[in-house]
């Protein structure tokens, strides 16, 4: 299993890491993560920086985008990207993200302007065949022009947005639509500031001519209140004894919550949900309570009781999760 090859490479290649260095660079990497501190560079400044980020937001990265690029496979099952851009990808989590969720691993170009991510991830890579073809490539992501990039069938954008200034954001997001022949997959931390970055790269994306196949089972514009709500899902992380060591945790998991769109062009057949379950559902007596961003009518947030006199819609309320589709793609 390639989450399972990537642990294996993540340890190979951290072997020896000093975990008190590790730790000073982790606090800075956190402050950037949660937007405390301004974006002048590369968050990723040297190889220990690298190292850090490896060990500390890798596996979260490459679950958030993991589940993502799952939610594009599962709306479009007949489509196959060929090739993949990952822009910003550093130690690349959505190439392998890719790999994962395709068995035949797209001939990928992994861009970033952080030379110490890329050398990594270049050499994390290296350790396994499943990957296929990637080029690790240097480039920057600022300067407020849109810059162009080689077309691919899949466009990754994934914990970049953030680092960026709003014209070197918007800039970006122009660029991968431009770049995409299939999907954009925009993700994003999720907090209420990550999710104001996708909201506005959704529009971007659909003002570009992109439909929306996921999360959001329409393309009208988001219900939800910005500064009363946040649209974020969540995914179950396994830690490693590393990863502890570093982050000072001591349980086995962490909860990586994430906020992401997936637009596609017309080539890409497939269709969104009727409806999203957009918070963790609540089980009483009976009947299932669903929170649910739904197509029809043009897009709303409704709050649905699923009773057990449904039947076979009760049997999947109770097995669907924050997060997934309703009624599910596959019952």
């Amino acid at each position: 299993m390639i989450e399972q090859e990537l642990r294996g490479a993540l340890a190979a290649a951290l072997d020896g890491l000093p975990a008190r260095q590790a730790s000073a660079a982790v606090e800075r990497l956190i402050a950037h993560y949660r937007g405390e501190t301004p974006t002048g560079a590369p968050v990723l400044r040297d190889g220990a920086d690298a190292a850090a980020y490896a060990a500390y937001r890798m596996p979260a990265t490459f679950a958030a985008a993991s589940a993502a690029l799952e939610a594009l496979a599962e709306r479009a099952p007949e489509w196959t990207p060929a090739s993949h851009l990952d822009v910003g990808g550093g130690t690349g989590a959505a190439v392998w993200a890719a790999a994962q969720v395709w068995d035949t691993a797209p001939a990928t170009v992994v861009l970033d302007w952080a030379e110490p991510a890329l050398a990594l991830g270049r050499g994390l890579a290296a350790r396994v065949d499943a990957l296929g073809e990637a080029e690790w490539r240097r480039g920057s992501l600022r300067g407020g022009t849109a810059p162009e990039w080689e077309p691919a069938d899949l466009v990754t954008v994934s914990y970049v947005l953030g680092e960026l200034a709003d014209e070197d954001r918007r800039a970006v997001v122009d660029a991968a639509a431009r770049a995409a022949r299939g999907a954009v997959v925009l993700v994003e931390p999720g907090t209420p500031d990550g999710y104001l970055r996708i909201r506005e790269g959704r529009e971007a994306l659909i003002a570009a001519g992109l439909r929306v196949l996921a999360p959001c089972p329409h393309d009208a514009a988001c219900p939800i209140v910005a500064g009363q709500d946040w649209c974020h899902f969540a995914v179950r992380v396994a830690r490693s004894s590393l990863h502890r060591r570093i982050k000072g945790g001591e349980l086995p998991y962490e909860d990586e919550k994430f906020s992401y769109v997936v637009a596609v062009r017309d080539m890409v057949p497939g269709a969104p949900s009727e409806a999203r379950i957009v918070r963790k559902p609540q089980l009483r007596k009976g009947q299932v309570l669903l929170d649910l961003c739904e197509g029809e009518g043009g897009g709303g947030l409704r709050r649905r009781a699923v009773t057990k006199r449904e039947g076979s819609a009760y049997r999947a309320a109770r097995k669907s999760g924050w997060g997934a589709p309703f009624p599910p793609a596959h019952p």
